[in-house]
């Protein structure tokens, strides 16, 4: 039985039940700097240009011996055509229906506009304690200007730097005095709780979430949840799938390509195991990449891949495997994260076909996939239309999830060695297309670590690891013992070599 929560940076028990801050504003006001400021985090992108946070940005910090819970909203303009814009609108609502306190943050260094002057009406219609927060605010001539903004109607105004620090203790010793400390604090009354839909084991209880899991490589390690990041092109569906994986809206999704910017996480309990998606921004190639926004959110989603354990690499039906896709799919590859390969928007060229063509075959398809990312022969493949699922029961998403923890569980496999030697003795290595003079005997062969699953060869001499033997030695490991939808790593080492 899956379960569905909203996730948190970083993640702790309880953090469903603790007293949720949101910070709303125009564009371009600092909210993103205060958020990271209060969290102690570079959780949110900042930059001068405007409107780069549009996702719910969800963190937590301590205050005085008290967690509470922080989100960092896309810049809200009410009324604004933008489709965008109003997704944007659309996101900050849901929040502020959550939320047990608003912070408005303003820009002191510019004048109050009509825009300013709607927001703040409409947060002081929804009754909840809202705080004014003058952010820019360095030098006495400004704190003097932060009196200017009470026009707006908000009686609490704290001139603050989301930059330097300044002012932030004042405003947050303000919040903890209107959200009074319950014994036993209860979930917000219009803030979502935890959803589940029934898709896998009828009987998994609480008692089995508290299972440690213990898995092994260099040194042993907590492995409490599977992180999964959701990588490829700008536009393929990335957004869509997570909303669809995970039964919500979390992400904005858009036509427009590069609507995602910041890592949007959300979290899925699938059949006793704890999954953490990770939606992040489209990898475009360097050269197309101009406003530093897009610049900081392609790094983003690089570190987002490198910390995840398992990719699921998006493809888009419509256009096929691209350049960028085969790119794209290196890079998790070269990094050892275990892959799963979306073809996604397949009813498009399937039973949606509206250009007159004939639908698209599955296998023909599939061979190309294969052709364009040779290095990925290990990774499954799975056809889906991640629109489709919205709305609807997730049956089709149920198998994605079952992907996911198969290959995770894969990537954590150990083979003993003894069964490692056992399957050398049946191997023949005369069958290797390896020139004599890249040859060597294997003398034993141990599995070193896991995540990705790394052998050490002890060799007869000490001879660099001629490719094709490389493939026919990860052929013949797959077979014998699986690591589906993980890369295999290798290293050499002459028995007789000096070490120290």
């Amino acid at each position: 039985m899956p379960t569905y929560r909203r996730s948190v940076v970083p993640v702790k028990a309880g953090a469903a039940k603790l007293p949720l801050v949101a910070i709303v504003g125009r564009p371009n006001v600092g909210k993103s700097t205060l958020f990271n400021r209060i969290t102690g985090s570079r959780r949110s992108i900042v930059g001068d240009e405007p409107g780069i946070t549009r996702d719910r940005i969800y963190g937590e910090y301590e205050w005085a011996g008290r967690r509470y819970r922080l989100v960092d909203m896309g810049g809200i303009v009410p009324d604004d055509p933008e489709l965008i814009a109003a997704e944007i609108f659309a996101q900050a609502q849901v929040a502020l229906k959550e939320a047990d306190a608003l912070v408005m943050v303003v820009d002191a260094r510019t004048e109050l506009a009509r825009p300013d002057y709607d927001l703040a009406r409409l947060l002081q219609r929804g009754g909840k304690p809202l705080f004014l927060a003058v952010n820019k605010v360095e030098g006495e001539g400004l704190a003097a200007e932060a009196e200017n903004f009470r026009r707006l109607g908000v009686g609490d105004v704290y001139p603050v730097s989301s930059e330097h620090g300044q002012g932030v203790g004042e405003l947050l010793d303000a919040i903890a005095e209107v959200i009074p400390e319950e014994e036993n604090e209860q979930p917000h009354p219009n803030r979502p709780q935890e959803r589940t839909v029934r898709m896998g084991h009828p009987d998994h209880t609480d008692s089995e979430e508290k299972d440690e899991k213990r898995i092994r490589t260099h040194g042993e390690f907590e492995q409490r949840e599977t992180s999964v990041a959701i990588i490829g092109r700008p536009n393929v569906g990335k957004s869509t799938l997570l909303n669809a994986l995970t039964g919500t809206s979390r992400a904005i999704v858009s036509p427009i390509a590069g609507t995602t910017r910041d890592a949007v996480d959300e979290v899925v309990e699938f059949e006793g195991e704890t999954l953490r998606f990770v939606d992040t921004a489209g990898i475009r190639r360097k050269g197309k990449t101009k406003l530093m926004a897009e610049k900081l959110s392609v790094v983003m989603a690089r570190r987002h891949l490198e910390a995840a354990d398992v990719a699921l690499v998006l493809i888009d039906a419509t256009e096929g495997v691209t350049a960028s896709d085969a790119t794209i799919g290196g890079y998790a590859h070269e990094s050892g994260r275990s892959v799963i390969i979306i073809v996604n928007k397949w009813d498009l060229v399937t039973t949606g076909r509206s250009d007159g063509k004939k639908p698209a075959d599955r296998e023909i398809f599939e061979k190309q996939v294969r052709s364009a990312l040779k290095y990925l022969d290990y990774a499954p493949i799975i056809f889906l239309s991640a629109l489709e699922a919205i709305g609807r029961e997730r049956k089709g998403m149920a198998r994605v999830l079952r992907e996911v923890v198969a290959v995770a569980k894969e990537r954590r496999k150990r083979v003993s060695t003894g069964a490692m030697n056992r399957f050398l003795e049946r191997i023949d290595f005369q069958r290797a297309p390896v020139p004599m003079a890249k040859r060597m005997r294997i003398l034993y062969m141990t599995q070193a670590a896991v995540a990705p699953p790394t052998f050490v060869l002890f060799t007869d001499r000490e001879v660099k690891l001629h490719f094709a033997f490389e493939r026919f030695l990860e052929n013949r490991i797959r077979e014998a013992f699986g690591f589906k939808g993980t890369p295999i790593w290798f290293k050499v080492r002459e028995r007789h070599a000096r070490t120290g």
